[in-house]
């Protein structure tokens, strides 16, 4: 008689026939992209003193970021031409050039051409190590392959800021980057070995008028700290925020679209649902843009100290998210609500403890911010997806991810347009590091409060279509 297979596969089962080494390149595919912020983030003040680009604080994140939505948009597009294996070996060499260029970079526009290039290459390989995951490994074993997945971003805030922190602290940041590019390619020449090449599908159309309307938009919020005043600033402010609330609009009536129809109503579970996650990334990205530089500038804390306590935020999301994982019922509307409360909370507190506040209340307003999203991210997923209709389902789980690393660019732009006004595009000087930090997060907490009211909203309407 023949055992039947295990309900829940073991971990001999997920490494068996040869798949161990395909386990590996996934999990480091992953962690290029999970790493990537933390060191960036630990290393960019040295890359502004060296390259002069204080001013363009908000531009590398949100160049990055930017580059992960077109690469999110476009996936779909890649592999239908070019199959699985290539696609993802392109993808991990477009990322290693983007890391040389930014290694290299004798100015800081070059800098940030590279680091446009790394979302674009980023953003395509952990697509193309998710749909890895479902093409190479059985049903009863993705259980643990998707927890190994979210270990590894675990992982990458115990690393990430070691590795930026240690060679932003010898005076070699350039290495950071080089460091990746060789992980990059090696595992562009892994995919071509491991992976199967796989069928070519019709390719996907690209929703290019609403990614241009989104890359515009972002790049006016961007730009406004350049103006140099505050009412020019406020207008290109506003001129941005208006191109995002359009290419909405755009999409809905689009024959190819990058977001669900309801995306833009705010009566309906999903646009309550997109929006209270946009509001919550807009709100939250002072700390990971501008948090390393304000406690080295004030606190006189080393770039390694600096980036382990931006990196106490995304352990604690991990923790909180795998804690609450196996929360059912009313709980996944209690968890928004909280979610929502705490990560207001954590931007609030991080305006009056990050400059002077002791030790404990910084590490306390981290773990707000993470939590925030641990609690709430997979419940607001769940109530997204169940709520569009089934024809639009596979949109919908591109358009979450679009949704958050828009507002993360967005966030990190105006961050950037605020904190410039406030002087910090000058120089970073204890006397604009706290200038900064308390304009940043002073004006994220009207947003984060509008989050709260987005979440309080969504969650009796979710109950009350049983999604």
């Amino acid at each position: 008689m023949i055992a039947a297979a295990p309900a829940h596969g073991s971990w001999k089962d997920v490494l068996a026939e040869g798949r161990l080494a395909q386990f590996i390149l996934i999990c480091l595919a992953v962690w290029l992209h999970a790493a990537d912020s933390l060191v960036t983030a630990t290393i960019m003040p040295s890359v502004g003193a060296d390259l002069g680009g204080f001013a363009y604080f908000g531009w590398a994140t949100a160049g990055f970021l930017l580059g992960s939505v077109v690469a999110g948009a476009s996936a779909g597009w890649l592999t239908g031409r070019t199959g699985l294996r290539w696609a993802f070996a392109f993808s991990a060499a477009l990322y290693s050039a983007g890391c040389l260029m930014s290694a290299a970079a004798p100015d800081i526009w070059t800098f940030l051409g590279g680091r446009l290039v790394q979302g674009v290459g980023g953003g395509w390989l952990a697509g193309f190590a998710s749909v890895a995951v479902g093409l190479l490994f059985p049903d009863r074993t993705l259980p643990k392959v998707y927890a190994a997945v979210t270990g590894l971003w675990g992982v990458a805030t115990l690393v990430g800021p070691l590795m930026g922190g240690v060679f932003a602290d010898a005076g070699h940041w350039r290495w950071a980057f080089g460091v990746f590019v060789i992980q990059g390619l090696a595992v562009a020449a892994a995919a071509l070995w491991l992976l199967p090449a796989g069928e070519k599908a019709r390719p996907e159309g690209v929703p290019v008028r609403q990614l241009v309307l989104i890359g515009v938009g972002v790049s006016a919020i961007a730009g406004a700290d350049l103006m140099g005043g505050f009412m020019l600033a406020l207008v290109l402010v506003s001129v941005g925020l208006g191109l995002l609330v359009f290419s909405l609009r755009l999409d809905a009536r689009a024959h190819v679209r990058l977001l669900p129809r309801a995306s833009g109503d705010l009566s309906t579970v999903t646009g309550l649902g997109l929006a209270t996650m946009f509001l919550m990334m807009a709100a939250s990205m002072g700390f990971t843009v501008y948090g390393p530089a304000i406690l080295q500038a004030t606190r006189g804390y080393s770039a390694l100290t600096a980036g382990y306590v931006v990196g106490i935020e995304a352990f604690a999301w991990t923790a909180f998210a795998l804690a609450v994982s196996g929360l059912t019922g009313v709980w996944r509307g209690r968890m928004v609500r909280a979610g929502a409360v705490s990560a207001a909370l954590g931007v609030v507190l991080c305006a009056g403890v990050l400059v002077d506040g002791p030790f404990w209340s910084l590490a306390l307003a981290a773990v707000l911010l993470g939590a925030g999203f641990g609690l709430s991210s997979a419940f607001m997923n769940q109530m997204v997806l169940a709520a569009v209709p089934e024809e639009e389902r596979g949109l919908s789980g591109g358009a979450i991810n679009v949704v958050r690393l828009t507002g993360a660019a967005a966030g990190a732009a105006v961050a950037g347009a605020i904190a410039n006004l406030n002087g910090f595009g000058q120089g970073l000087t204890e006397e604009t590091a706290r200038a900064t930090a308390l304009a940043v997060f002073g004006l994220g907490a009207p947003v984060a409060a509008l989050s709260i009211l987005t979440a309080w909203r969504l969650t009796p309407k979710a109950a009350a279509q049983g999604v």
